[in-house]
């Protein structure tokens, strides 16, 4: 007879199981360690008696299991299958033990865990509690950067874009008139509209038809706004000069709009952002690139 443990993930519903762990639930004896687990509920409605055991003997589950089915109910602690694992093999003739998974985390499922800490920092943390859309801000920008750098040093990205979902779920938990949950609803829509080719009819043949078809949306979306809805006033100067000639040329503008524009230097800066669009290339790219370059130049010069 076999000792099985059926796992549960606390990222879905309580009730929701598999067809095998409820057929598993109703075979035997099932016992648990926790009188909360989320199940106990959901069993009961079924007639599934569940004993509740805080502190299990692991070698008696073990030898009564030789005789009859034994099942246990887990809860999130692995110290129970290293227990009986143990106790098992003091047998001369151990149980079969098996694992029933009753729920599965499905992609995403952690960010749920995300939620809930940030519910709990928000009401327990003296300074989460204070921060606002305002303060955050700072700490936004210089996680997106944080990003940027671990991307050209080939390493930490995992953990530097965690920062940055961090102030997305920040932001969400502090706002009054919306959470998470509308925040994914809103760019989860735009992904679909915008790609008719996934989600549509549309056919295409190369990204860059992808591409033309993104702006053209997109221009569909700004109709009736201001030219320059949406563009950020605050990023870097030349990313923002970028910006603003691709949402004029794309809006149909003369060229001429952007030639001489400014004094001195600015009018210098501006036609080489102008020439950096034309040729194709992110002027804000180029200009960090050359920033590396001489930093690395300066180290060597350094270090001699």
């Amino acid at each position: 007879m076999p000792l099985v443990v059926v796992t549960t993930s606390p990222r879905v519903a309580p009730g929701v199981l598999s067809h095998q762990a409820w057929r598993t639930l109703s075979s035997g004896r099932v016992l648990t360690a926790s009188a909360d687990h989320p199940q106990l509920p959901y069993l009961a409605e079924a007639g599934i008696e569940v004993e509740v055991v805080t502190t299990p003997d692991h070698a008696a589950l073990v030898r009564q299991a030789v005789d009859d089915t034994v099942v246990w109910l887990a809860t999130e602690d692995e110290g129970f299958m290293r227990a009986v694992g143990h106790a098992a093999l003091a047998l001369d003739d151990p149980p079969v033990i098996e694992v029933v998974p009753g729920s599965y985390d499905l992609p995403g499922a952690r960010v749920l865990d995300l939620v809930a800490v940030m519910d709990r920092l928000r009401t327990e943390c003296p300074w989460d509690r204070k921060q606002t859309h305002a303060s955050l801000v700072p700490y936004l920008i210089e996680e997106a950067y944080e990003v940027q750098h671990a991307v050209e040093q080939g390493t930490g990205l995992r953990e530097e874009l965690g920062d940055v979902l961090l102030q997305v779920a920040f932001h969400s938990r502090v706002a009054d008139d919306f959470d998470i949950d509308d925040v994914a609803d809103v760019i989860v829509g735009k992904l679909v509209r915008r790609h008719p080719h996934v989600f549509g009819d549309v056919s295409v043949e190369s990204a860059d038809e992808v591409n033309t078809n993104w702006e053209a949306i997109k221009a569909t979306e700004r109709a009736g706004k201001d030219l320059f809805d949406g563009v950020p006033m605050g990023q870097p100067a030349l990313s923002l000069v970028a910006q603003l000639i691709r949402r004029a040329e794309a809006a149909g503008a003369p060229e001429g709009l952007a030639h001489a524009v400014g004094q001195g230097v600015a009018r210098e800066l501006f036609d080489l952002v102008r020439r950096a669009q034309e040729a194709g290339l992110d002027p804000e790219a180029e200009l960090r690139g050359a920033a590396l370059a001489y930093r690395a130049r300066v180290e060597a010069w350094e270090s001699r």
